[in-house]
């Protein structure tokens, strides 16, 4: 008998997600264990693997959005029968904005949105985005099966209700139409929701005469393991969480969450968009160690190969724009953590003293903090730790 192929859940919440394309044609052989297909969820694009070997008989779902649990081909021997599936229908068309905007296409006209037993048929993403952005479900016409919302639906409902009557038509050829990816949206998600936190922030600068020449050091004594600035951030700030582990919490309505381990987010400019990989339980790896979880996080996060559990469970997240020939910035909090470290790029400064003036490697530090989770004196003295670790690192290795 055929083995049903089901759209998996790949992360806590998660509840649906977008085929971007088969890696395997209907008709191919398939391993257990090799990729099968792409998926785009609110979080990573990643490759997701067949669960069983045998012959792709049939894909049942070629793209688009589709809700966990759904069945999206199936996997047996050459020639056996495959069972026709219900509602096998992705959760949205697959058609782009830029469909949209290009090829437009008449909206099915309803006077009022199918619902079943009171309530309004809609794909759990729709819900989802409705409630984000405060869309009565009611008030939004369906196009999907049987009258269905789907996110398309929500997402026009929402521009149409804010574009302005008349919309002049733009100059031909001058705008251009990206539909946004769901990375792209989560980004936007995820920044809107942290500017509703009250947050605080604390900047230092910190000495970084002996963490340069530590750095050089390593890079003589292992030159084919690369230790940038950022591992031993990562390195520091896991140490100084595990002195201060009320600072590594969460706040959500109901408690304060403590962990037991320094899970720190690495803040990484990738192609498709601001992503933050995890270095998982830093606390207990050594720099080396560190630089070698980060140069492989960051690789597949530019290289768009990121996995849910590389970017799942960070306590504290480092964004280093150093390398950008930026002094000072304040970084927005990565919720629901409770905070984050911005770093600046280290400049030789007139330092005074015991009288006299010395030029000295500073380097400038921002942390920004959830002042419902953590006080200022709390996080003024995690800052002293990290500044004190980085001017003295052999205390934090």
């Amino acid at each position: 008998m055929a083995t049903e192929v089901k759209l998996p859940r790949l992360g806590q919440g998660m509840e649906s997600g977008t085929i971007v394309r088969w890696l395997k044609s209907e008709g191919e052989q398939v391993a257990k264990g090799e990729p099968l297909y792409e998926l785009d969820t609110d979080k990573v694009t990643q490759e997701v693997e067949a669960e069983a070997s045998g012959v792709l008989l049939k894909i049942e779902i070629p793209e688009g959005e589709v809700e966990v649990g759904k069945t999206i081909a199936f996997i047996g021997k050459e020639g056996e029968a495959v069972t026709e599936v219900e509602a096998s229908t992705p959760v949205s068309d697959t058609k782009t904005v830029a469909d949209t905007v290009e090829q437009p296409k008449p909206v099915p006209s309803r006077s009022e949105p199918t619902t079943s037993n009171g309530r309004v048929k809609a794909s759990p993403l729709a819900r989802r985005l409705a409630r984000e952005r405060g869309i009565d479900l009611a008030a939004v016409r369906g196009t999907g099966p049987e009258g269905r919302i789907v996110a398309e639906d929500v997402e026009r409902s929402e521009v149409q209700a804010a574009a302005p009557k008349p919309v002049a038509a733009a100059p031909s050829g001058e705008v251009t139409s990206t539909p946004l990816t769901s990375i792209r949206k989560t980004i936007a998600r995820r920044l809107t929701q942290a500017w509703t936190v009250p947050v605080f922030t604390l900047t230092v600068s910190a000495d970084m005469t002996r963490a340069n020449e530590l750095l050089a050091r390593r890079r003589e004594l292992e030159p084919d393991v690369r230790v940038t600035v950022t591992d031993l951030l990562t390195r520091v700030c896991a140490q100084a969480l595990a002195r201060h582990p009320e600072m590594n919490v969460q706040f959500t309505d109901e408690a304060l969450l403590s962990f037991p381990n320094a899970n720190v987010g690495i803040a990484v400019a990738a192609p498709q968009g601001l992503v933050v990989p995890v270095v998982h339980n830093a606390e207990q790896l050594t720099l080396s160690q560190i630089a070698g979880v980060r140069g492989d996080l960051v690789s597949r996060a530019r290289d768009g190969k990121l996995r849910a559990e590389d970017i799942d469970g960070g306590t504290f997240t480092i964004s280093n724009l150093g390398m950008y020939d930026v002094d000072q910035f304040v970084a927005v909090l990565n919720p629901p953590q409770a905070s984050i470290l911005a770093v600046g790029a280290t400049r030789e400064q007139v330092v005074p003293r015991d009288g006299d003036l010395e030029i000295v490697p500073l380097m400038t530090m921002t942390l920004t903090c959830d002042h419902r989770a953590v006080d200022g004196a709390t996080c003024a003295e995690f800052l002293k730790t990290i500044k004190t670790f980085l001017e003295d690192p052999g205390l934090a290795l």
